[in-house]
């Protein structure tokens, strides 16, 4: 394994395998796995549980990371293909990122959405350009439209909490003021479906996730025994569900006019999770977001700190199977 950068481009035996060593590696510590090797992060967006959880799983594996935020005690860095250097970007990435790569073992790399051009995005230009520069072993920290390390997290959480593969995954748009990536939506998605599991996408009109998106789940789904639909209609979702997985994201409707975007969810301020959601779930159904999540915006703090939450522990996980990834990218003698 050379590249972790998209769950779903892996084979189901892949991800298990994954998950199998997380488990080994919780109950069977390796703190020198990793002596000597160095990871690299750059950190072109904000992150708070990314960056802590990598550098904590490299620490309790022997080795040793740098934090790289580009403009902050760094030079800024320009990441536009033929981009004239007369603004305020005093080094471009054709040039930062070959040398990053360089001082480590492996490099891992957030870079959001730029959010204007949707089908520019959904092709990943700005994270290829990134992998073609990156001879070292690379991990998708976040990109335009994929979060690898939040959905083998949510994985193994579902795992733990005994969530039946065949169960009811009910990815819920949720309230935001403003528009978000569609990165965890569309590797959550692809996630659930790939896991073999019923999933119903509930989002207000305007807030449908992209073709593209959405027929890449539906081959996953039929190839792992699943199924995945869409609609307006958040109660008729919401029936029988054994999981609310909150979300926010931005129109797609709208992508790229924050103006459209705004007018569309002014009246929408309804879809706030909260107790009555999960009356027609299932008893024991549980209630997962990725976290930042704004409270009482996305989901009311009755949920939250209520029995259903187990938002702590998808955080969590995030360290577990990183950890996993890093082994299996830079163990000596694993491939």
């Amino acid at each position: 394994m050379n590249r972790f950068l998209d769950l779903a481009g892996l084979a189901r035996d892949e991800i298990l395998d994954l998950l199998r060593l997380a488990q080994r590696l919780q109950d069977q510590p390796e703190p020198q796995a990793l002596a000597g090797r160095i990871l690299g992060l750059v950190f072109f967006n904000p992150s708070l549980r990314t960056l802590a959880s990598f550098q904590a799983g490299m620490a309790r594996l022997g080795g040793s990371s740098f934090v790289i935020t580009p403009g902050q005690g760094t030079w800024q860095l320009e990441t536009r293909d033929g981009a004239v250097m007369n603004g305020g970007a005093a080094e471009h990435i054709r040039e930062g990122i070959p040398v990053l790569a360089s001082y480590c073992d492996a490099l891992g790399v957030r870079a959001f959405a730029a959010g204007k051009d949707l089908a520019a995005d959904l092709r990943e230009e700005l994270f290829g350009m990134i992998d073609a520069l990156c001879d070292k072993p690379l991990i998708n920290l976040e990109s335009a439209m994929n979060h690898p390390c939040q959905a083998l997290a949510d994985w193994r959480t579902l795992d733990e909490q005994g969530i039946p593969e065949r169960g009811r995954f009910v990815l819920s748009w949720v309230w935001h003021p403003r528009a978000l990536p569609l990165a965890v939506p569309t590797a959550t998605l692809q996630m659930a479906a790939l896991r073999g599991m019923d999933v119903v996408v509930a989002r207000p009109d305007g807030y449908a996730l992209p073709a593209q998106v959405m027929d890449r789940a539906r081959q996953l789904a039929r190839a792992s025994g699943g199924s995945v639909t869409e609609t307006a209609d958040r109660a008729a979702a919401l029936q029988g569900a054994h999981v609310v997985y909150a979300k926010e994201w931005g129109s797609t409707r709208h992508y790229g006019d924050a103006d459209g975007d705004a007018r569309l969810r002014e009246g929408l301020t309804d879809w706030c999770v909260r107790d009555s959601w999960f009356d027609a779930a299932r008893p024991d159904a549980r209630l997962m977001h990725c976290l930042p999540v704004r409270r009482n915006t996305a989901v009311a703090d009755e949920v939250l700190d209520g029995p259903r939450s187990i938002v702590r522990r998808e955080a969590f996980n995030r360290l577990v199977v990183q950890m996993a990834v890093l082994h299996r990218l830079l163990k000596p003698g694993v491939n």
